[in-house]
């Protein structure tokens, strides 16, 4: 998943290296060039050192090509702008911006941002859940977003077809409840296998659900 994540700051950093230790592909548009140099030195990802806000920074970065953008500037107005830009102007799917005035967090939302969060611990868990893969789907938050029921689809031709849960070895945190194949609920046990086209209905912990379709091979 390519993202483009505008400012550089400490928020910016840290995002951008939870994203690269998942495997995913930030790149960080800076205004500051001694952060960008900085961004550089300790990242391996494309540093902009250019205006996130404007067109020609979103098209240094090739927003048109991202998958989401993150805004984390310190300025609710310019988190605004370079989600509006890169919605209307780039088509990016999916837009995150970082609210630093509370108060603003229902403005955003009427704005246009997809995803405006004031807590900006949990940024990167928001950002995976809703855009890593388009057969992933949060159907509940449970205990306040520590944990999710989410549903899985598994594609067709699938590289794991015909492995049981047994074999899978799943994380600790999250469990399989049932397994819908042709209109058919099943109740799964460790024997029961996956195939192509089932309807896989999980309640995981947030933390995991990115190494869950990882390890399920749905991203």
């Amino acid at each position: 998943m390519k993202v483009i994540v505008v400012g550089g700051g400490k928020v910016g950093y840290y995002l951008s290296k939870t994203l690269l230790a998942h495997g995913h592909q930030p790149h960080i548009i800076e205004v500051n060039k001694k952060i960008c140099a900085n961004l550089a030195e300790h990242l391996e990802l494309p540093v902009v050192n250019g205006d996130g806000t404007t067109l020609e920074g979103l098209s240094e970065a090739e927003a048109e090509t991202a998958d989401a953008l993150v805004s984390v500037t310190g300025r609710d107005e310019d988190n605004l702008i370079a989600c509006q830009l890169a919605k209307r102007h780039f088509s990016v799917p999916k837009t995150v911006a970082r609210v630093n005035n509370p108060r603003n967090l229902e403005v955003m939302k009427a704005l246009g941002v997809d995803i405006p969060i004031s807590s900006t611990d949990n940024i990167a868990r928001l950002l995976e859940r809703e855009v890593d893969t388009s057969r992933i789907r949060q159907l509940l938050a449970l205990n306040r977003g520590e944990a999710s029921i989410i549903e899985l689809l598994v594609p067709k031709n699938y590289a794991l077809d015909g492995i049981t849960l047994s074999e899978l070895r799943l994380p600790q945190d999250c469990v399989i409840c049932t397994i819908t194949r042709d209109d058919v609920l099943l109740i799964p046990r460790g024997n029961t296998t996956i195939l192509s086209g089932d309807r896989i209905l999980v309640i995981a912990k947030d933390t995991i659900i990115h190494d869950l379709t990882k390890m399920l091979r749905l991203e």
